[in-house]
């Protein structure tokens, strides 16, 4: 049964940084794409950042460009989402997503084409 599970979430002042992980059990990581997507307090989910399966390819939303990276260990099956200059605006419940399917088929933004989920880890920016 496939299992996404993050961590590392918290609170953080505005101009800080953190590094949140999510560790994949119950699939062949490799053989799985990954995304990060947020969802803050009365807004839609949002698509934050994406990696393909050895991590040569990323894709980040327009919030994220510039101030977080997406990377990944297979070894581990472990992927992070580092975080950056983070703003009040960054304040949301963060999920790790996994889909077989590449990046060149479909639309990555798009939570509806990923298969697992995770249950999440809040990040609250302080200003």
């Amino acid at each position: 049964q496939a299992q996404l599970v993050e961590s590392g979430g918290g609170l953080v002042q505005a101009g800080g940084s953190l590094r949140i992980s999510c560790v994949a059990s119950g699939i062949t990581f490799n053989r799985y794409v990954m995304g990060w997507f947020r969802q803050a307090p009365g807004k839609e989910r949002e698509f934050v950042a994406f990696i393909s399966y050895g991590g040569g390819v990323t894709y980040y939303g327009d919030s994220a460009k510039g101030r977080f990276t997406i990377s990944r260990d297979n070894a581990n099956n472990t992927v992070y989402l580092q975080m950056n200059n983070l703003k009040s605006e960054d304040t949301a419940d963060y999920y790790c997503a996994a889909r077989t399917v590449p990046h060149t088929v479909g639309d990555v933004t798009s939570g509806r084409t990923y298969e697992h989920w995770g249950q999440g880890t809040q990040v609250t920016v302080s200003s």
